[in-house]
């Protein structure tokens, strides 16, 4: 079956992530080693111990969810047959290129910790807030957000994630105004996210030439297979176009909905999300219920997949 990979994005991080999986996996135990060597100081501990505090701080949380992903790829790299695509949500999409070969895994780390440390200091200089909006499409979500803005106080669009969830992001007071323009639109829910800045939204203009600075610094390949672009939703083969697409992805809206769709017209058949939690997997009931999605993250999970994948074998299958 032509398979795709999907890798999360921040929000899916918790206390406790990939501490079993570690102790499970030797390959898996590895990256949470060479992601403590290549930081300075003990991420893994961050992610197995807490405190939560820690955790969802952005420079934390990136990185962490990167780790507990490149992690589990790693175990079941070898048990999934030829890939043919991927793509991340947000700082997934680092993970995506790892996993497509573009960039080896210390220097995404490197690059997704400084990433969350210039989007905080962005947040810091100009304070942001976002939103998440059901039930509007994007030309009505468009529509609050244009009559929500002034000239000094903006909201815009920053994620797409499925028919009828859109997130907004902007100034605080603009972010404030939008939640009662979108009831009014018919929103079914308007609510608020706990976030420390106004990602993927003009906000965050700080952060790219730190970003751009840091990922010049690093050396990208052709990837094995295509990473579909959070950007315009299109595959990247062409190492210079990844590392522009990563850049402008800060203050772009992530247009996740298009990235299902691409893959799903280019003849895939069965996601695999790898990495903590199930959003993504969530996410495609909406976008692509008819293609398989299956969510693997914990060695439970692991085991599951690892097992399934020998009595393919032992039945002359390729398939997962």
């Amino acid at each position: 079956m032509p398979l795709a990979l999907l890798f999360p994005g921040q929000g899916s991080q918790e206390v406790g992530m990939g501490r079993k999986l570690s102790a499970s996996y030797p390959e898996a135990a590895r990256i949470f080693q060479e992601a403590d060597d290549t930081l300075g100081f003990s991420l893994s501990r961050i992610m197995w111990e807490g405190p939560e505090e820690q955790l969802v701080l952005t420079a934390n949380a990136q990185p962490a969810i990167l780790v507990h992903s490149v992690a589990v790829l790693r175990v079941v790299q070898n048990h999934l047959g030829p890939i043919s695509m991927a793509a991340g949500h947000s700082l997934g999409e680092f993970t995506a290129h790892v996993a497509a070969g573009t960039m080896d895994f210390a220097d995404a780390l490197q690059a997704v910790r400084r990433r969350g440390e210039l989007m905080l200091e962005a947040g810091k200089l100009r304070p942001g807030s976002m939103a998440a909006l059901l039930s509007l499409d994007e030309e009505q979500v468009g529509v609050v957000c244009r009559a929500a803005s002034t000239g000094d106080s903006i909201v815009v669009t920053a994620n797409l994630n499925s028919p009828g969830q859109v997130v907004i992001s902007g100034d605080e007071a603009a972010v404030e105004r939008a939640l009662p323009l979108a009831r009014e639109a018919g929103a079914r829910k308007a609510l608020p996210l706990k976030v420390s800045g106004a990602f993927h939204s003009p906000l965050m203009d700080p952060a790219r030439e730190g970003l751009r600075r840091q990922l010049a610094a690093v050396s990208f390949r052709r990837p094995a297979f295509p990473v579909v672009a959070n950007v315009d939703g299109k595959p990247v083969d062409e190492p210079q176009r990844a590392r522009d697409l990563l850049v402008e992805q800060l203050t772009a809206p992530v247009r996740w909905q298009d990235c299902v769709e691409s893959m799903v017209a280019a003849g895939v058949d069965h996601f695999l999300e790898l990495g903590p939690g199930s959003v993504l997997k969530g996410l495609n009931r909406r976008i692509a219920r008819d293609v398989p999605t299956d969510s693997v993250g914990t060695s439970d999970e692991v085991e599951v997949l690892l097992r399934g994948a020998e009595t393919a074998g032992a039945a002359g299958s390729a398939s997962v």
